[in-house]
């Protein structure tokens, strides 16, 4: 038989062995239980299910709906100089660079080292009486390493491939704080714009009471009223100046909240000026809201890509059971006495290349559960990605139902406070004609003071649910091509050979 033949069936024996030997480690019993939900089998709501007609909304600029220029340019400012979107910045950059770092275990590695010193050699039984016993020389070196993972079993592959997923999860995950951030600043927005308005309505009645305490007076003076009326009229004064300097404590705190929303403090908080949306403004809804919007919610994207990561990570404990095949090589240089550079004439060269294997054979258990714990973690992700989509779904649908009784109820709102403000404008006339006393034009002005700010908070909260379901359909933040496909999220199933090696 030929040497060379003779040589190859030793390679090929050795590696058929070690297929053998690998298999003392056994999987059986070890494999992920996790199903991730469809979509479509949890969307019930019609308003969901309808035709996506309308797919490009919401829009990423969604609030300027509102149409406040002050509040599109403080988004703007946020979105720079949030440290919260400073964070999520740095763990995308950090996820990345975690990525390269898997990435580079499927390159080729090259290493090199030198030392040069001084050696004294004694007379001892490891060196002897020899030529250099007593004495002292150069002892110089320079090497060269290199390696190369061949990745048989696709372990850095999918090592690399899983650290790329959690840096997608990274990027969608720092989307879902920039939604947080504009839902939060719209309604602490809105919020402030409420302040204000109320205390129009407070700063309304207070002039009201003024004139009627006036007209009061003069009735006593003409002899047609008494002191008590008088008294009655001074009574709620000192009341709604309490209630409009709580309300000037109000839009301070709203300020303060804005400007560290932003990255600011609280002094750039007191130059914002008095927001000009209208409580009452129009939002339109397009005709059909597509369930496709659920997809590109930032926190299901993120979840997604988490399961593929998750799917990966079991590639990789799989990988664990197989021999581990390496190619090394080193290329060296070494000189022992002459002078201190002698050793870079190559005169005495070595070098050294071939394969390095690694064998799993007993283990203590170690793969088997380190298998166990990427299945685990498969199962978790992919419960922790239903629970995602359930929420959203919740969300999407009780934020539906809220706007739809928030224009109900701005309908009644307004109709409450047009009869409030009718029955007050008779008290009024009623009074001045002497046909009624002070206390029912008390409690028509009380009742028309509630039902206005009724009127303004209902309206409030129906651009809060505005934006609450613009957030609950993604902000506008379209994930793109950064979704992971289906074969990305599946379990990977067990290799053949592995099955084999495991019964």
């Amino acid at each position: 038989m030929p040497r060379r033949i003779s040589r190859a069936l030793q390679t090929l024996s050795v590696f058929a062995l070690s297929l053998a030997i690998s298999g003392c480690i056994g999987t059986s019993g070890i494999a992920p239980q996790g199903k991730a939900l469809e979509a479509n089998s949890l969307a019930t709501d019609e308003a969901i299910q309808r035709a996506a007609q309308d797919a490009n909304w919401p829009t990423a600029q969604w609030w300027q709906v509102y149409g406040d220029p002050q509040l599109n340019h403080w988004i703007d400012l946020a979105l720079q100089g949030s440290p919260t979107m400073a964070m999520a910045a740095a763990r995308v950059r950090q996820a990345r660079s975690m990525a390269g770092i898997a990435e580079s275990a499927e390159s080729l590695q090259i290493n090199a080292q030198s030392t040069l010193k001084r050696h004294n050699w004694p007379t001892d039984q490891f060196y002897g009486p020899g030529e250099l016993a007593n004495t002292t020389t150069w002892d110089n070196n320079a090497a060269l390493g290199l390696s190369y993972a061949l990745d048989l079993w696709g372990r850095e592959r999918n090592a690399s491939e899983r650290a790329v997923d959690l840096a997608h999860m990274s990027a969608a995950e720092a989307r879902q704080a920039q939604l947080e951030l504009q839902n939060n600043i719209v309604r602490a927005y809105i919020e402030l714009s409420l302040h204000y308005a109320q205390r129009d309505i407070v700063g309304a009645t207070l002039k009201q009471q003024k004139q009627i305490l006036e007209l009061a007076q003069k009735r006593l003076d003409a002899g047609i009223g008494t002191h008590f009326e008088v008294s009655q009229v001074e009574t709620p004064l000192p009341e709604t100046h309490r209630q409009l300097d709580a309300l000037d404590e109000e839009i301070a705190l709203s300020r303060n909240q804005l400007a560290a929303l932003a990255g600011f403090g609280p002094g750039n908080g007191a130059q914002l000026q008095r927001p000009t949306l209208s409580l009452g403004t129009a939002l339109k809804l397009p005709s059909a809201l597509p369930a496709q919007l659920l997809g590109q919610r930032p926190d299901v994207v993120a979840s997604r890509w988490q399961v593929a990561a998750q799917a990966r990570g079991i590639s990789v404990a799989h990988a664990g059971f197989y021999p581990n095949v390496d190619l090394v090589g080193s290329l060296g240089y070494m000189a022992t006495g002459g002078g201190a550079l002698e050793f870079l004439t190559g005169k005495k060269l070595n070098y050294s290349v071939g394969p390095a294997i690694s064998l799993p054979i007993f283990d203590g258990g170690r793969l088997r559960a380190q298998l166990g714990e990427a299945s685990a973690g498969y199962d978790i992700a992919v419960a922790r990605y239903n629970q995602t989509l359930v929420n959203a779904l919740k969300s999407i649908s009780d934020q539906l139902i809220r706007r739809e009784s928030m224009d109900k109820q701005q309908t009644f709102a307004a109709e409450s406070v047009a009869a409030a403000q009718k029955t007050y404008d008779i008290a009024i006339i009623a009074y001045q004609r002497g046909l009624t006393d002070y206390l029912n034009v008390l409690n028509a002005q009380t009742l028309l003071f509630k039902q206005q700010q009724v009127q303004q908070q209902v309206q409030a909260a129906r651009l809060g649910a505005h934006a609450e379901l613009v957030t609950a359909l993604g902000g506008g933040l379209g994930a793109g091509a950064d979704v992971p496909t289906a074969s990305k999220t599946a379990a990977p199933q067990t290799p053949a050979l592995l099955r084999i090696l495991s019964n």
